[in-house]
């Protein structure tokens, strides 16, 4: 009975989770901001809110590929979240760790491909160990792209990208894209939906070369309490924006 009762839930929420109708592989990017804070809040550890974070995380990542979205991009960890505590980076990447090893098999199952992109130099070997594995057994994911930002900074990926870019002989924005994906090892996709949560209202080095057109929401709301409904209701706005890309609007073409 509990396990139909399971099946029956997931059943309604997959009904209301109904992709917006023009949506169509799209590529939404996430900076998940407000575990701490919503911890504190709450008088709790903040390591409690990175941990509410990572299941809020699942939900979404479950539910993206019935909302047309292709690509999923969640900052985890930025570089410069290393000038905090030790004891909080140090639970964090820990957390990171279990994540990878306890959802890559369901990744698996579910044609989902996982990259990392961002330094991997400065994380601890066991975390590197399980991103390798994580990459390799996904790699042929078809269903829905994720990738997490880990030790990530955009402006440290366009310097490297850069610093190889100069030996090549094609001078061309797409030229410097495909250097930039290698740099980043997950791809370099223009991002059509950047959405932040915990009420700040910046980027934050994140993406900085594939948000030049993409559509942003800032949200109040910190990303332990951010649900699918709430990434549905986004989507059905987007919808309702109108991307010139520096060109005019439909009404105002003819």
């Amino acid at each position: 009975m509990f396990v139909q009762n399971q099946l029956l839930q997931l059943e309604v929420l997959q009904r209301q989770l109904v992709a917006p109708t023009t949506a169509a592989q799209l590529h939404v990017a996430i900076i998940c901001d407000g575990n701490g804070r919503w911890a504190t809040s709450r008088f709790l550890p903040r390591s409690a809110g990175h941990r509410a974070g990572a299941e809020a995380a699942r939900k979404v990542i479950r539910c993206a590929p019935h909302l047309g979205i292709h690509t999923l991009t969640l900052f985890a960890l930025s570089s410069a979240n290393w000038k905090r505590p030790p004891a909080e980076v140090a639970a964090i990447l820990q957390l990171l760790q279990e994540y990878l090893t306890a959802e890559t098999s369901h990744c698996l199952d579910e044609g989902i491909r996982l990259n990392i992109i961002g330094r991997r130099d400065r994380l601890p070997a066991p975390l590197r160990e399980a991103i390798a594995d994580a990459e390799a057994l996904t790699i042929n994911g078809k269903k829905l792209h994720l990738r997490l930002a880990i030790d990530y900074s955009a402006r440290h990926s366009l310097f490297q990208a850069a610093s190889k870019f100069y030996k090549t002989t094609d001078l061309s924005t797409d030229a410097f894209s495909e250097v930039l994906s290698e740099v980043q090892r997950g791809g370099s996709t223009d991002v059509d939906v950047l959405i932040r949560t915990g009420g700040e209202q910046r980027l934050s080095d994140f993406l900085l070369w594939e948000c030049a057109f993409a559509e942003f929401f800032f949200l109040p709301k910190r990303w332990p309490d951010f649900t699918p409904k709430d990434l549905r209701d986004i989507l059905r706005e987007f919808e309702q924006r109108d991307r010139t890309r520096g060109g005019l609007p439909r009404e105002a073409a003819f």
